[in-house]
């Protein structure tokens, strides 16, 4: 499995991290932590000295019941940050964490070479034809409404079967546009509940049917700190232990605030897979 990233050709033959960047106040864990330049700047390069292959930029956040950014204030968070990035990290590869083809295309235009969409294009009837005309990899995951409602759509007969379906659906709609490179997250935390997240992870490897890289975001999420009655930062620790069940299930890229534990948990993982 390849990606072209604007002609950057990578593998993930081995599986690769995506470090976290969120440009917003209320990010459930970093919320607010990244407030001007210089701070976004020394994150971005710390990730990339610890070994991040992706960075991946929010300006809007998706937590549950988040609160509701218009796109002009989305863009005015995200596109200055890019620029910035783009002059001081020219090789980094960039992704746009984005459910609107106008901020993905103007993300794309500023050097952002990924395109990471929280509704599979169900929030933007035009994301699927911009991402098709920028020629760029998308990730679609997994979710029901919106972060205002997804929690109150957690109903599933079969969490699986339905996961599977709509991403069958999906990758077919995507495919009919002329995308070439899909990635599928099975969406932690969006529309599922505590005991589905755990069957998801659980039952992860069923998505590799798909023949489609898979990315994990669990990182610090609910479904670690209020099954273990702690909060987000003391989570790293069932993160990490989480990250190396998803890499046994499958999972290709690792979506993390923690880059360096994350890339020992790959290190480790290669260790055992290459005996």
């Amino acid at each position: 499995m390849t990606l072209n990233c604007k002609g950057q050709l990578i593998d993930l033959a081995s599986p690769k991290v995506m470090g976290i960047v969120n440009i917003t106040p209320n990010s459930f864990y970093d919320g607010g932590k990244l407030t001007d330049e210089n701070s976004i700047l020394n994150q971005v390069e710390k990730m990339l000295l610890e070994g991040a292959t992706f960075i991946d930029i929010g300006g809007y956040s998706s937590k549950p019941n988040a609160e509701f950014v218009s796109e002009n204030e989305e863009l005015e968070r995200v596109i200055p940050v890019i620029k910035s990035i783009v002059k001081e990290f020219p090789k980094a590869v960039l992704s746009i964490d984005t459910f609107r083809s106008k901020v993905a295309k103007e993300s794309v235009e500023n050097g952002v070479a990924i395109i990471n969409d929280i509704s599979a294009g169900n929030l933007d009837e035009n994301m699927m034809q911009t991402v098709a005309q920028l020629r760029v990899p998308y990730i679609m995951m997994h979710m029901k409404g919106t972060p205002q409602t997804m929690q109150s759509l957690a109903q599933y007969d079969d969490l699986l079967k339905e996961i599977l379906f709509y991403f069958s659906e999906k990758i077919a709609l995507a495919r009919s546009f002329g995308i070439n490179d899909l990635i599928i997250d099975p969406g932690f935390g969006f529309a599922k509940t505590l005991e589905q997240n755990f069957e998801l992870l659980s039952k992860l490897e069923l998505l590799k049917m798909l023949e489609l890289p898979i990315l994990v975001g669990v990182s610090r999420k609910s479904m670690i700190y209020k099954t273990l009655e702690i909060d987000a930062t003391q989570a790293l620790n069932g993160t990490t232990s989480l990250h190396t069940i998803s890499l046994m299930k499958g999972a290709k890229i690792l979506r993390v605030h923690d880059v360096k534990e994350a890339i020992e948990c790959v290190q480790l993982y290669q260790k055992i897979m290459n005996k």
